[in-house]
């Protein structure tokens, strides 16, 4: 493999534009072939830790773990706090917090997933920097670091409102300009999205969005909301999906336990929306729910009984 392509895509998803926060995206046109790969390599793991399938492993393994999860923890609160601090001097400057906000998720999911130990291979690295509607299955808490780390600089990302919350980093979410959404109100939820829409389009932004609008328990596709494809109705950009895999094996829903097992993400062509009609929502819904199902592996699809659409919310 050509070490010198990984790590100009690695370096660039850390520190790309750290000193330039004008709201201007970068934005090129990939070619359709070949399908460029990456594959960060973290130090040498335990296989022992790697192939336990149970929330025990050993006592080594529950050792190792919890070291990563409270070396994960202590890292993020020091970068969030060197980063609010950052987002409160450009507080004049609302997008270029949010071209801030983008770099302290480079460099935080980063040094997240290299401290979690996981091999990541990534696929399709072409496709990544698109001005899009980003989606992405969600299955495991890693989820949001590797979304953190790849998405590229000029982009929002959508969560519930509640957010706010979670320390420092609720705080450092509503600074960088990202959007909240109240899941219980859906008159509110709806207007939330046509504003996201419109500042994406007026500041040339892109967006990332778990379409399922929940963490599967299971790691299996869970069914589609409506609330994306409405935003892509509304800006006209394209859909990149980001299909993940393995991530439910390396941090389990609801568990304190990770495992440094390998991840995939891969990045798909993307997919016009410019001459998408409002008629065909569900249409929209089953093709790109359908583009998953095939991706992904088998532990990771959905059950035949589990339906395809849901609300009309995100």
């Amino acid at each position: 493999m050509d070490s010198t392509g990984s790590d100009s895509f690695l370096r660039n998803r850390r520190f790309d534009n750290f000193f330039n926060t004008s709201s201007e995206p970068h934005v090129k046109q990939p070619p359709k072939i070949p399908v460029k790969q990456v594959e960060h390599r973290p130090p040498r793991t335990n296989k022992e830790c790697v192939d336990s399938d149970d929330d025990d492993g050993g006592w080594f393994c529950v050792l190792i773990s919890w070291v990563r999860i409270v070396t994960c923890f202590v890292t993020m609160m020091v970068t969030t706090f060197i980063w609010a601090l950052i987002m409160v001097l450009l507080l004049p400057w609302p997008y270029k917090r949010i071209r801030q906000g983008n770099v302290y998720g480079h460099v935080t999911g980063r040094l997240l997933m290299w401290i979690l130990g996981n091999p990541i291979k990534i696929e399709g690295t072409e496709f990544s920097n698109e001005r899009a509607i980003y989606i992405s299955n969600h299955a495991s808490p890693i989820d949001i670091f590797l979304i953190m780390w790849l998405t590229p600089t000029g982009t929002v990302g959508i969560a519930k409102k509640e957010i706010i919350w979670y320390p420092l980093f609720g705080q450092l979410y509503v600074l960088a300009k990202h959007i909240r959404i109240d899941r219980s109100n859906p008159s509110a939820a709806i207007k939330s999205m046509k504003e996201a829409a419109r500042a994406v389009v007026e500041n040339k932004l892109s967006l990332i969005i778990f379409p399922e609008g929940t963490r599967s328990k299971n790691g299996r596709l869970l069914p589609f909301k409506k609330g994306f494809i409405h935003l892509a109705l509304q800006s006209r950009l394209p859909i990149v999906p980001m299909v993940l895999t393995g991530t439910h094996r390396a941090w389990r829903n609801g568990s304190l336990h990770v495992r440094p097992t390998p991840i995939t993400v891969k990045y798909l062509p993307r997919i016009s929306t410019t001459d998408w009609t409002a008629n065909k929502v569900d249409d929209y819904m089953t093709m790109l729910r359908d583009i998953y199902v095939k991706n992904l592996p088998e532990p990771q699809k959905p059950l035949v009984q589990e339906g395809t659409i849901t609300g009309s919310n995100s």
